[in-house]
C-alpha cells in the first residue's frame, strides 16, 4: 500500500449550504493562522507505537470482509468529491464533521454556474485518454512486457501543454503551483502541548490505523497474503514519529495513490521504495518542473484509477444471494461512512456489525434431531427425509450459544418443539396433588371415626384402602403415552455459559424432571461444564451423571433403562411406582 499525507491539518466548522464559496485566499490553509500544534505530532505515533505493543492490532478481528469493502467504498466516494472543485475549476467552502459530504455535493452543485470551462475541457481529456490507454493494456496485457505507464506519460504531457499553452493565465486551469524545494529541519515536539492533544491523537491513531489496515486487508484478499495487525500498527507509529520530527503531515493509507499503484502493476515493497525516491529526487531538485501541471489531470488520474473500489458495489446483489445479513452490514457501512466521515463512520460501522452478531445469537434456530437408519449420526427433523425420531426421547438444539439474550426463548422454543405446555402440567399436577391431599386427610378422618369402633380389625383396613387409592392415582398420571421418558439437550453448540444460561439449565432439569422427564446434557465443551459446576448446577440431586459425550450415547442410556424398566414392571409394580410418582 501507499501511504500518503492527509489534505490537511486545519479543522473548518460546517455552515449552511448554499453560501458563496470563499476566495482560495480566504478557504486555503495558508490563511489559517499557524498554531505549534505540529511540534506535538509525534505524540500519535508514539500511541500508535504502543498499541502495537500492547497487541491493540485484535480490532481487526471485528473488521469482516463486507464491512471493510464497503467502508473502502465510502472512502473512495470521499475521495472523489475531494476531486471534483479540481474538475469544475471551483472553491467550494471547506466543511468538516459528520454530514460534510452531503454539504460539499451541496455546494458544488451551487457553483456550477461557476466551472471553469478550461478545467473541465482539460478533466474530461484526461480521463477519456486514461481509459483508452487502459483498455488498451488490459487488450495487450499479454503481448506486453509491462504496461504502458499511462499516467506518467500524461503527467508529463499535461505539464508540458500547460507550460506551452499557459493555461493557468490564458483560461485560468488551477496548477500545481509552488513547489518548495528541499526538507525542513528536526525539531523536537513540545511536551507542554501533550496534554491539550491527547485526545485528537489517539482519535486519529485508531482512524488512520483503521483506515490503512482496511485497504490492506482488501489486497490481502485479493493477493493471497496474510497482513499483520501489529506489525502494521507499529509500522505506521515508526514513520509517523521520524515524519513528525520533520514536521511531516501524520501519514495513513492513500487510497488513490494505492489504486495507481496497483493498476501499473507495482505489488512489492519495491515499488514504494522507488516511489518514495522519485518524491525525495523531485522534492530536492526537479520539483519546480511540474508547477504547470494541472491539478484537473491528476483528479483524472485518481477518477480512474478508483473504478475499482466502484466496482465493489456489485457485491450488493451478490451478498443479497448468499447472505442478506452481510449485505446489510455492506450497506450500513457505506451510508454511515458517507454520511458521518471515516472516523465516526468506522466506530459507527463496527458497532452496527457487533450488533448484527447480537442479533445472530438472539435468534438463533432450535431444531429437533433424530437418528439417521442404524448409524449414530443425528441430524435436524426437518431438513433430512431419512431421519426419524426416537420413540420416547425428544433432542433438542440451538444454532447458537446460550446467554442472557436467548435464555428466555430457549425455554420457549424447548416448549414448543416438544408439545409440552409445562406451566399448565405443572399446574394441574398442583390441582391432583392438592386433591390427593384432600382426599387423605378425608380419608384419615373417616378412618380415626372408624378406629373409634373398632380399632383393632376396622382401621387397618381402612388405611389400606387409602394407601391402594393413592398409589393408582399417581400410577395413571405417570403412565400418560404422551409424555416423552427423556429430553436431551444438544450443547454442542454452546461455547460459553453466563449465570442466566445456568439457571436456564437448572430450571428446565427441575421442570421436566417435576413431571417425570428426564433431562440429559451432550455434547458440553469443558469451559461449559465448568460453568455449570461454578453455577450450583450439580447438587446432591443432580450429579454429572446426566452428563454425555455425544447424543449416541445419551439416547442408547435411555433406552437402556427403558428396557431394564420394563423387565421389572411385572416382577415389582408397587416397588417402581414411588422412584417414579410425583
Amino acid at each position: 500500500m501507499d501511504r500518503g499525507g492527509s489534505t490537511s491539518s486545519h479543522w473548518h466548522g460546517p455552515h449552511p449550504p448554499g453560501r458563496p464559496a470563499l476566495p482560495p485566499s480566504e478557504s486555503s490553509p495558508s490563511a489559517t493562522p499557524q498554531a505549534p500544534v505540529p511540534r506535538s505530532r509525534p505524540l500519535g505515533p508514539g500511541l500508535q507505537i504502543l498499541l502495537g505493543l500492547v497487541h491493540f492490532g485484535f480490532v481487526v478481528t471485528y473488521l469482516s470482509e463486507p464491512l471493510v469493502r464497503g467502508y473502502t467504498t465510502a472512502a473512495a466516494i470521499h475521495v472523489v468529491v475531494s476531486q471534483l472543485k479540481y474538475t469544475f475549476g471551483i472553491s467550494p467552502a471547506r466543511f468538516s464533521g459528520p454530514f460534510s459530504l452531503i454539504y460539499t455535493v451541496l455546494e458544488v452543485c451551487y457553483l456550477l454556474p461557476q466551472t471553469n470551462v478550461g478545467a473541465l475541457v482539460v478533466s474530461i481529456v484526461a480521463i477519456v485518454g486514461l481509459i483508452l490507454v487502459k483498455e488498451l493494456n488490459n487488450y495487450l496485457s499479454k503481448k506486453l512486457p509491462v504496461p504502458i505507464p499511462v499516467e506518467l506519460i500524461a503527467i508529463v504531457v499535461a505539464t508540458l501543454i500547460s507550460w506551452q499553452v499557459n493555461l493557468e493565465d490564458k483560461y485560468g486551469v488551477d496548477v500545481v503551483g509552488l513547489i518548495p524545494s528541499g526538507l525542513q529541519p528536526p525539531v523536537l515536539p513540545t511536551a507542554s502541548l501533550f496534554g491539550q492533544v491527547i485526545g485528537d491523537a489517539f482519535a486519529l491513531s485508531v482512524v488512520g490505523y483503521g483506515i490503512a489496515i482496511s485497504l490492506g486487508r482488501i489486497f490481502a484478499l485479493k493477493y493471497g497474503y496474510k497482513v499483520d495487525a501489529n506489525q502494521e500498527l507499529i509500522a505506521l507509529g515508526l514513520s509517523n514519529s521520524v515524519g513528525g520530527i520533520f514536521q511531516c503531515f501524520a501519514i495513513s493509507c492513500s487510497m488513490s495513490r494505492t489504486m495507481v499503484q496497483e493498476s501499473t502493476g507495482g505489488k512489492t515493497q519495491v515499488a514504494g521504495a522507488l516511489s518514495a525516491v522519485v518524491i525525495l529526487f523531485i522534492t530536492l531538485w526537479i520539483g519546480t518542473l511540474f508547477e504547470d501541471l494541472p491539478k484537473a489531470v491528476l483528479a483524472a488520474i485518481i477518477y480512474v484509477n478508483l473504478q475499482g473500489m466502484m466496482k465493489q458495489f456489485r457485491d450488493i446483489p451478490a451478498l443479497w444471494r448468499t447472505s442478506r445479513v452481510d449485505m446489510c452490514v455492506w450497506v450500513a457501512t457505506f451510508i454511515l461512512t458517507v454520511l458521518f466521515n471515516p472516523d465516526l463512520g468506522l466506530a459507527a460501522s463496527i458497532a452496527f456489525s457487533l450488533l448484527t452478531v447480537i442479533f445472530r445469537t438472539q435468534l438463533p434456530s432450535y431444531s429437533l434431531l433424530g437418528r439417521v437408519g442404524d448409524t449414530d449420526l443425528y441430524r435436524p427433523v426437518e431438513e433430512y427425509n431419512q431421519v426419524k425420531q426416537v420413540p420416547g426421547v425428544v433432542i433438542f438444539r440451538s444454532s447458537a450459544t446460550l446467554y442472557f439474550a436467548n435464555a428466555e426463548m430457549y425455554q420457549d422454543a424447548l416448549a414448543e418443539k416438544t408439545g409440552l405446555d409445562i406451566t399448565s402440567i405443572l399446574s394441574a399436577k398442583k390441582k391432583l396433588e392438592a386433591k390427593r391431599k384432600r382426599q387423605e386427610k378425608k380419608e384419615a378422618k373417616r378412618a380415626r371415626k372408624d378406629a373409634k369402633k373398632d380399632r383393632e380389625l376396622q382401621g387397618e383396613l381402612e388405611l389400606e384402602k387409602q394407601k391402594e387409592i393413592a398409589v393408582i392415582k399417581m400410577r395413571e398420571d405417570l403412565r400418560d403415552p404422551s409424555l416423552p421418558r427423556a429430553v436431551i439437550l444438544d450443547l454442542s453448540p454452546v461455547n460459553f455459559l453466563d449465570t442466566v444460561g445456568v439457571k436456564t439449565i437448572r430450571n428446565i432439569r427441575r421442570d421436566y424432571g417435576d413431571i417425570g422427564i428426564d433431562v440429559l446434557l451432550t455434547g458440553c465443551q469443558t469451559g461449559v461444564v465448568e460453568s455449570l459446576q461454578s453455577g450450583g448446577f450439580f447438587s446432591g440431586q443432580v450429579t454429572k451423571a446426566c452428563l454425555f459425550s455425544t447424543n449416541h450415547d445419551a439416547v442408547l442410556h435411555c433406552l437402556s433403562e427403558r428396557t431394564d424398566g420394563s423387565h421389572t414392571d411385572s416382577e415389582s409394580e408397587e416397588e417402581d411406582m414411588p422412584a417414579t410418582s410425583f
